[in-house]
């Protein structure tokens, strides 16, 4: 018999189910399976569950035809369980490294009805607090079971299904099951711990709780969280058709219902002011109800009076109890932000001095109305005229012609600029202004941090690449590469978002973990591959003799990316041996990053004869056209080059270094658009044998571009004009 079953439940959480489920198949102990429920979701959860299943054995992808709700959504997983104990564990959530063997040893040494265990909450800023298991039980309790009538304290552990694992057999037996809506794991905890003969607790830290930022429901404000009521009112039935045996326990469980009741209403995050009352009303009369006849022990200091006064239904004191220590922590935060602020106030007049006055001048701009009319652009911090704001900018000149489109670029990059493209220099009287009133805001980056979001403006942030490399706040486990990030800011940067543009699905996945916020997805595929989807061989024909390319000739285009935590780093690769393993018809054309542009003069040759440094040219898609094969990296290149399905190689000599040093969200050497070398002679052999063009390397780019490219059909741009600029709603794929 399989010892653990996993019930993974999955519903909009297609950012984190990967680390879940890795997290689980990558454990030491296999003597598990994974029931993974998709609650018809409507992101890509299923379609994730779909994939794990088909390689890997253990996983069992379950598909509903419906949403069903949590708790159902975990009975339909418990109905296909046949391990000897089942994990609940939500899809957002993941298991520590190395746990499960320790987990599976307890589970058989001592063959416990329920097994408690640690967790630690994981905060969106990478830091963790620790369970309430130290004060529940500040010494261990050993390796032992007990009942719990003899340690009524396990009741003050939190009440979730996922910190448990609970043996299969008793489950059945008790015929407990979740109950749909919100709090379903109250009417499934507190019943199984009091019918267990058998509980263990194990002292060790084995889930990490994710606190997220946006979308979990202790985040969602809502009449919902009253039904946080009927599922205390299932407790209590059950205990009354159990009779006595639960007597003993009647006290405690009602000390942690009023307890739980006053958390939910104590979150501004959870119940609205307008709610309060009759949530309020609700609790006293649950109190008057499910008093225990012989009373519980009611705690001490402030929670004792909040006791005391739900007791006697008292709302306006509570009000006004709760306003005053809110006043206080207030006044508190004040104090502190004015004693750190006495400095940089006393300095103000020195500050004043060209930048301070332009900024005054912003800040007035944005008391004067929003233009209907101006749309504003730019592109790798005002580098210029490129990637999807291009690509959304010419589209709208074309459907929205009554909005006038503004780029902004810096001083030394307005000769990059078309002609017939109007245009400001960053840091210009002009600039503050467009910036402020602007209707639209479109971005490949973020704008700098003094840019407030107006209400009336529409933020369009187009990203510029399909993430191989971790990006946001999954950056935070990578200190080397992240540098002195300042992830707060980035966030209060992203929640000026009101949309994101993602190219395929993986990139919409890894933005919901990175870049967690309110904003809509526009999963369309990249408006700047539109034109490498349109270009015919005529164009490409009058590319390559504008850039003085035989129609006979190989063109190689090296394009690697940057190492964040290698300043000036540059990939072993000799330019001159290697056009020779292309042979006599062979060209070669060499892109640095961009972050490269100050330590070079944009377009300057090299001095081989057959290579050319084209890191200065402008539109990148111009040199996908006219190659006939991609080198690259870790490059978010290979995902639009894949668009013209021609051949790509990986070259990655530091692959082990830079997956350590700087993260990545999946191996590119497992799962290449082509062929892959690791050394600098490899590279050679692959040209001189033609082994770029193999049948290896041609099935690797189809599943490649089946998976990363299949929304690039010509159309991207004009989907997303549509959507922001005219309001027309987008396409959704109906799930279910």
């Amino acid at each position: 018999m399989t010892l653990i079953s996993f019930v993974v439940p999955a519903f909009r959480v297609q950012g984190y189910l990967r680390e879940c489920l890795d997290s689980i198949l990558g454990q030491p102990e296999t003597d598990i399976e994974v029931i993974a429920v998709d609650d018809c979701s409507p992101d890509a959860s299923g379609d994730i569950i779909d994939e794990y299943a088909a390689r890997d054995q253990r996983v069992r992808s379950v598909r509903l035809p419906e949403n069903v709700g949590l708790g159902p959504a975990r009975n339909i997983g418990l109905d296909r369980a046949v391990g000897e104990y089942v994990w609940f564990l939500d899809g957002d959530d993941w298991l520590a490294p190395e746990c499960l063997p320790e987990v599976a040893a307890r589970l058989r040494d001592t063959r416990p009805d329920v097994l408690l265990i640690d967790h630690v909450r994981t905060h969106w800023n990478d830091t963790a607090t620790r369970s309430a298991m130290a004060e529940v039980f500040p010494e261990s309790p050993g390796a032992g079971t007990f009942r719990l009538r003899d340690r009524p304290e396990a009741m003050r552990l939190l009440h979730t299904a996922w910190n448990r694992l609970v043996r299969r057999d008793f489950l059945v037996d008790l015929g407990l099951r979740f109950a749909p809506g919100w709090y379903e794991d109250v009417s499934f905890s507190y019943p199984v711990l009091m019918a267990a003969q058998r509980i263990g607790v194990l002292d060790r830290v084995c889930v990490n709780y994710r606190q997220r930022r946006a979308g979990a429901i202790t985040r969602t404000r809502g009449d919902r969280h009253f039904e946080v009521f009927p599922q205390w009112h299932r407790v209590f039935h059950l205990m009354d058709s159990w009779g006595s045996a639960t007597d003993a326990l009647r006290s405690a469980v009602f000390e942690r219902m009023i307890w739980h009741y006053l958390t939910v209403l104590g979150n501004g995050q959870r119940i609205a002011p307008e709610l309060r009352p009759a949530f309020f009303a609700q609790i006293a009369a649950d109190y008057e109800r499910w008093l225990p006849a012989g009373g519980y022990p009611v705690p001490d200091g402030v929670e004792g009076i909040k006791h005391r006064l739900v007791a006697s239904g008292r709302w306006r004191t509570f009000s006004a109890l709760r306003a005053a220590s809110r006043a206080r922590d207030v006044a508190r935060r004040q104090a502190r932000t004015a004693r750190r602020r006495v400095g940089p106030v006393a300095r103000r007049g020195a500050r004043l001095t060209r930048d301070g006055l332009l900024r005054e001048y912003y800040r007035a701009e944005l008391r004067r109305p929003v233009d209907p009319t101006l749309a504003v652009y730019a592109a790798y911090w005002y580098r210029g005229y490129s990637c999807n704001p291009a690509a959304i900018y010419e589209v709208a000149r074309r459907l929205v012609p009554g909005v006038r489109g503004v780029w902004i670029v810096r001083r030394d990059r307005v000769d990059t600029v078309p002609d017939g493209v109007e245009y400001v220099v960053a840091g210009t009287p002009t600039y503050y202004r467009v910036l402020a009133r602007a209707r639209w805001l479109v971005n490949n980056v973020n704008f700098p941090d003094f840019v407030r979001k107006r209400p009336e403006q529409v933020h369009l942030q187009t990203h510029h690449g399909t993430p191989v490399k971790v990006m946001g706040l999954d950056q935070q486990r990578y200190p080397i590469g992240a540098g002195h990030m300042d992830f707060a800011g980035l966030l209060r940067r992203v929640d000026r978002w009101d949309y994101s543009v993602s190219a395929n699905s993986f990139s919409t996945q890894m933005w919901d973990r990175a870049y967690p916020a309110t904003y809509t997805t526009l999963q369309v595929g990249y408006p700047r591959n539109d034109r490498l989807v349109a270009a015919g061989p005529d164009e490409v024909r009058r590319l390559r003799a504008e850039f003085g390319l035989g129609p006979d000739e190989q063109v190689v285009l090296y394009a690697p990316t940057h190492r964040e935590h290698l300043p000036g780093y540059r990939p072993p690769f000799d330019p001159d041996r290697f056009v020779r393993a292309l042979g006599d018809s062979g060209r070669l054309l060499m892109r640095s990053h961009y972050f490269h542009d100050r330590d070079r003069r944009p377009g300057r040759p090299m001095d081989w004869e057959r290579v050319r440094d084209v890191s200065g040219y402008q539109r990148v898609e111009d040199l996908y056209l006219v190659a006939d094969v991609l080198v690259t990296d870790y490059s978010s290149a290979m995902f639009d080059y894949a668009v013209l399905d021609r051949p790509i190689v990986l070259y990655t000599p530091d692959w082990e270094a830079y997956r350590l040093a700087r993260g990545v969200y999946f191996d590119v050497t497992a799962e290449p658009p082509g062929a892959v070398a690791t050394t600098f002679a490899d590279l050679q052999d692959l040209f001189r044998t033609d082994a770029v063009r193999s049948d290896a390397a041609t099935k690797a780019r189809e599943h490649f571009r089946a998976r990363f490219c299949a929304l690039d059909d010509g159309h991207a741009a004009d989907r997303v004009v549509r959507q922001v600029f005219l309001g027309e709603p987008g396409e959704r794929p109906s799930r279910c």
